[in-house]
């Protein structure tokens, strides 16, 4: 492009047509339902952020509290900084099979090939 050039992007709206509204259904529910550890079936899932990779577990059906007491127990454990968000716990690092072993010793159970 020569400097001289305006570029014209239509976007695909007008400010005039005002907002509409979308009556679809969440894709995912955050359930209310408390469970106890043996009755959880976890799974773990592997993110890369900022090129750094993060260990995530869940979903956890417990109150916050709870989750956010094994989640401090199980970071001075393991030596890593980590976070509970949206019902999953979030680890620094790819630590999937010390998590593991710390969560089946608290009662959880995982799902199949996880």
């Amino acid at each position: 492009m020569s400097r001289g050039k305006k570029l014209d992007i239509f976007i695909g709206s007008e400010i005039e047509s005002g907002w509409a509204v979308v009556d679809t259904d969440r894709k995912t529910t955050v359930s209310d339902e408390i469970l106890e550890p043996n009755k959880h079936f976890l799974f773990f899932k592997k993110e890369k952020r900022r090129g750094k990779i993060v260990t995530l577990v869940g979903e956890f059906h417990m109150p916050t509290t709870d989750v956010t007491a094994l989640l401090q127990t199980i970071k001075k454990r393991l030596g890593c900084g980590g976070a509970y968000k949206e019902c999953w716990m979030e680890f620094q690092g790819e630590i999937k099979d010390k998590i593991r072993a710390i969560l089946v010793e608290e009662g959880f159970r995982f799902r199949p090939q996880h």
